[in-house]
Formats: structure tokens, sequence, C-alpha cells
């Protein structure tokens, strides 16, 4: 844990899709918040039919949505200072990168799992 999943629209220009996701679990394992580095997991999922508004019709507005999930037992403030990390991360990582056809929002949110979820690692 945590579990981290990213979508973007098309209109947003991320050149290296890796590299983002490299940087974002460095800033997670950075905050000092989780026990070891392979226990962040960071998926970007792509966004092909979307509407910013009711009446985007030429895209002039993107997105990026982070989804943090983690386990139950941190406050308001850490799950807050996690989400302000992360918009900051990906505004630094991607604000050169925009061509600025499109308005780009950066949304975060972080979500506390149910208390049921199993892992278990398989070693080769």
């Amino acid at each position: 844990m945590p579990h981290l999943t990213i979508q973007a629209t098309p209109n947003v220009s991320i050149p290296h899709a890796e590299s983002l996701l490299k940087v974002l679990n460095k800033a997670l394992w950075d905050s000092g918040h989780f026990g070891k580095a392979t226990d962040i997991k960071t998926r970007m999922l792509p966004v092909t039919t979307f509407l910013v508004g009711v009446e985007d019709d030429e895209q002039e507005h993107g997105f990026i949505y982070a989804h943090l999930k983690l386990m139950a037992g941190r406050d308001d403030s850490v799950r807050n200072q996690l989400a302000e990390l992360l918009v900051a991360t990906i505004e630094n990582k991607l604000s050169t990168e925009q061509s600025g056809r499109a308005a780009l929002q950066i949304c975060v949110e972080v979500e506390e799992i149910g208390t049921v979820y199993k892992k278990k690692i398989l070693s080769s």
C-alpha cells in the first residue's frame, strides 16, 4: 500500500508516462509515510472519452485525476499533505510540457481502503 491510479485526458501532454510514475512514486516515498518503497504501486489508465463542463466540444479543457488509496489510520492532515504533494509533483513535472491548447486541471483524491484488503507476494 499505497495504490495510486492516474487518469489523464488525451489532450494533456505526458511525453513519457513511466517517468511521471517514477517521479510520483519517489515523491510518495520521500514523504516518509510508507514503510517500503516496493509498497508503492502506481498505474496510469487512459481516458478516451471525456467532457469537462457541459459544452467543451472542442476539448479546450483537460485533466489529470490522481486517486491515492491508503490503508486506514492516517489523519486528515496527513491525507491532505499527500494530496498537496501529488498536485505539486504533477504540476512541476508536466506544466512546461503543455502546449497551451487545453487548460489543465490537476485533481487528487486521497481515500482510505476498506478494512478487507489482502496482499500476498510470490517470490520467483
